[in-house]
């Protein structure tokens, strides 16, 4: 039971070492928000869209990880666009929150085949801190560590860049975040420098060959930490029903696992949610499925959005990725 508990503090704090300036990433960009990966989708769509995003990491452990954000886009030109997010993320006694802004600019390869590239970068910037007024001495510890004499605040700005490509229903998104190195004079011992990481995400939506309003999505979703080498690969697969309004429901599976371990998957679980008129709604519940299954019941990520100022774009680089 010890070896447990003492397990469980641990991956605690390597998730806290982990999501420091590289935020929890579930199923938030499942919920038709794209954005969320990578600043190159700023403003592919017919709409100002705004998405709400609560999650809950491992519920059932206390100062498990627990994240808010905001995310909207909207397009500025016929082939370009803009976003903003925000976001608030605790980890235990590590608190930060952050800004990001996006700029993305969209090309046509090729009009009759529907080929289109995309650039993006986003500019962040991110406050870090870390709570020392939950810490208590110990028996084994009576006095604590000297060098601790505040919160240890710090703030660090940084930048994502990205490449998108778009072939009819097919897309591929390359995206680097962190890609400087983080501002580490503060802190002293094992704060590391090296945030930066890559994501890989792509996908393919078919239509139904019987139903013109149902579409399927599969898609996979990779990413790799430099700092520590370590990778993780999503495998995701959706259904989309419309009807004749072109509100829709939807629904999913999502399964997680570090590409050195496949047949012993980090979390899996279903995802549904639905769009009526200009409001989103989507829920996701990952099971934690490694030791740890019993000590808490799960992740929870709720999204709710807002579609505003509906306007078709003059250049298809821009237009709608969804059934319309």
């Amino acid at each position: 039971m010890k070896k447990i508990i003492i397990a469980l503090l641990l991956l605690t704090v390597t998730s806290g070492y982990s999501q420091e300036l590289n935020l929890p990433v579930f199923t938030q960009y499942l919920a038709d928000n794209h954005f969320v990966i990578a600043p190159t989708f700023a403003g592919i769509g017919d709409n100002l869209r705004i998405r709400a995003n609560g999650l809950t990491q491992w519920v059932g452990i206390k100062d498990a990880p627990d994240n808010q954000s905001v995310y909207a886009d909207f397009r500025i030109a016929d082939q370009s666009g803009v976003g903003v997010s925000l976001y608030n993320d605790s980890n235990g006694n590590t608190r930060q929150t952050g800004l990001k802004l996006s700029f993305a600019h969209h090309l046509i390869l090729d009009y009759y085949s529907k080929q289109y590239l995309s650039f993006g970068m986003s500019y962040n910037i991110n406050n870090f801190k870390i709570d020392i007024n939950n810490f208590n001495t110990t028996y084994e510890a009576p006095v604590l560590d000297p060098s601790i004499t505040d919160n240890r605040f710090v703030s660090n700005n940084n930048f994502d860049i990205g490449a998108l490509y778009r072939n009819k229903s097919f897309y591929l998104s390359l995206n680097a975040s962190n890609i400087l190195n983080k501002n580490a004079d503060k802190f002293s011992g094992v704060e590391p420098s090296l945030l930066r990481n890559y994501q890989v995400y792509s996908g393919y939506v078919f239509k139904s060959p019987t139903n013109n309003r149902v579409e399927y999505e599969p898609s996979v979703f990779y990413q790799y930490f430099a700092g520590d080498q370590r990778s993780s690969t999503d495998v995701n697969i959706k259904y989309r029903h419309f009807n004749k309004y072109e509100d829709y429901y939807w629904a999913g599976i999502s399964y997680r696992f570090l590409n050195d371990q496949f047949f012993k998957p980090l979390n899996a679980g279903p995802m549904l949610g639905f769009k009526k008129s200009n409001f989103y709604f989507a829920y996701s519940y990952q099971l934690t499925l490694n030791q740890f299954t019993a000590y808490n019941s799960g992740t929870h990520v709720v999204t709710i959005g807002l579609d505003f100022l509906a306007g078709i774009s003059n250049c298809p680089c821009t237009q709608s990725p969804v059934h319309d």
